[in-house]
């Protein structure tokens, strides 16, 4: 039997002498309030109410049984109360450092209209899984290969000054024989700085032969993003990241490079939740493409500085085709 609706049931009209008060009382109809009494009395084996009376008056073992009653009703309230506070518990979720405030705003916004609340805590990609490994969080955004990710963010070059249009060919910066050019370097953010992006571009320096300092992993986005604008070097980074710091993106001829993204989490429900209904915030907050209309979740499809689209070139890891322009 239902031993806590019959306990409320038989509290309310014991405190108000009534049926139709106490079932009011108790949100409930009279006849169900009825019901749960004569289902309560079974189950305790005698009768909690005098009903020869015109007043739902108590019984001697009706007397006895109410202080029990109340505890457990007072109990079951605040057991409610309890489980309401744990739903609304933030869900502590470790992100990519390059996520900006706004875009975790939104996300956190977005989280609320299904009753989830939200905590980031802005994270290395090498430390986002033992996060949750650890329980210092119940889900994190982590780093995967491009091809086995639940979002991928394409990857390009930017730099400081006006790119020719078309793809950058990392061989264009070698610095030559003669070394009259400037040694031009690539800046890879910590972000990138993961196996499936980093030993890639590598291979790629070393095949076009450009020096081994030529492609380097700075300490930090900052500390890289100020190179580039101090000189003529490139960032490697999405086409969000090139429109907030005020870059010219392009794609790389070369090869084409993606971070991967999926979700770790401590209970498969939590990840659940953040690869279904939030899948378009997620990806607008890592600044991902979005399937079948050729944007990415930065808000905009790549563009040259002419407004035509920058396809990226199909090429190989070991030598392009042909050859753009000096980005």
């Amino acid at each position: 039997m239902d031993l806590i609706g019959g306990c409320r049931a038989f509290v309310g009209v014991s405190e108000t002498g009534s049926f139709t008060r106490g079932a009011a009382a108790a949100g409930i109809p009279q006849s169900v309030a009825s019901r749960r009494i004569a289902a309560l009395e079974r189950h305790l084996g005698d009768r909690l109410f005098d009903r020869s009376a015109r007043r739902a008056g108590l019984t001697p073992f009706g007397r006895d049984m109410l202080p029990s009653a109340q505890r457990l009703v007072r109990l079951a309230d605040a057991m409610e109360q309890d489980a309401k506070r744990a739903r609304l518990r933030p869900l502590r979720v470790a992100v990519p450092e390059t996520c900006t405030t706004r875009a975790l705003a939104e996300l956190d916004a977005e989280a609320r209209a299904y009753d989830m609340f939200l905590e980031f805590r802005p994270a290395a990609p090498g430390d986002r899984a033992e996060l949750v490994r650890d329980h210092d969080v119940r889900a994190a955004v982590t780093a995967v290969p491009a091809e086995d990710g639940t979002w991928t963010v394409p990857l390009g070059v930017a730099g400081a000054t006006r790119l020719h249009p078309g793809p950058v060919h990392l061989e264009t910066l070698r610095v030559g024989r003669h070394g009259r050019l400037p040694r031009r370097r690539v800046w890879l953010q910590p972000e990138d700085d993961v196996p499936h992006v980093r030993d890639r571009l590598m291979r790629v320096r070393d095949a076009v032969g450009l020096q081994p300092a030529q492609v380097a992993v700075a300490d930090s986005l900052t500390g890289a993003a100020a190179d580039v604008l101090g000189s003529g070097d490139l960032l490697l980074c999405s086409t969000a990241q090139a429109r907030e710091l005020g870059l010219h993106w392009r794609p790389l001829g070369e090869l084409r490079l993606a971070r991967g993204y999926a979700v770790t989490a401590v209970l498969g429900a939590d990840g659940e939740r953040l690869r279904t209904r939030l899948w378009d915030a997620v990806a607008q907050c890592l600044g991902a493409e979005v399937p079948g209309d050729g944007r990415t979740g930065g808000g905009a499809a790549d563009r040259t500085e002419g407004g035509a689209a920058d396809g990226a070139a199909d090429r190989t890891e070991h030598g392009a085709t042909g050859k753009a322009g000096r980005g």
